[in-house]
């Protein structure tokens, strides 16, 4: 019967870890399964784990393309289908909250949808088409 007291792990699951530099005896000695001289038997001698030995690196055999704009402002878009559904005031902070957004930082008012109850709705941005169906309702859009 197995119980906590005679437990073994799997024959050949644990190996006993190489025991290198302790003399001639141990069959691991003098070179310590180095071998014989070059930069990889010295002691901190290993090349950078990027150094493919003089060959051209992969970073610089793979084209480069494009460019990526390091001042571009990325928004989080809401369209007034989905604001319809609040009741006066709209604020990225009640979005994020209810789960619609991520995050609060740069939101835009896209206007695919209909509004029809005036809204106060706070915003980085909206669209021209926003602003006008916003202002027809009788709502106002503010920039923050």
């Amino acid at each position: 019967m197995i119980n906590l007291s005679n437990l073994k792990p799997r024959p050949g699951s644990n190996k006993r870890r190489k025991v290198v530099g302790r003399g001639r005896g141990s069959g691991h000695g003098k070179t310590s399964t180095k071998g014989d001289k070059g930069q990889k038997a010295r002691s901190g001698g290993h090349p950078d784990p990027r150094f493919e030995g003089g060959q051209m690196p992969i970073i610089r055999r793979i084209p480069k393309r494009g460019f990526k704009n390091p001042f571009r402002v990325e928004y989080t878009v809401v369209n007034l289908k989905t604001l319809e559904k609040f009741d006066r005031e709209v604020t990225p902070q009640i979005l994020k909250e209810k789960g619609i957004i991520k995050t609060v930082k740069n939101v835009k008012v896209l206007g695919d949808g209909v509004i029809s109850k005036p809204l106060t709705i706070h915003a980085a941005k909206f669209s021209k088409s926003a602003l006008k169906k916003i202002e027809d309702a009788g709502g106002k859009a503010i920039v923050i």
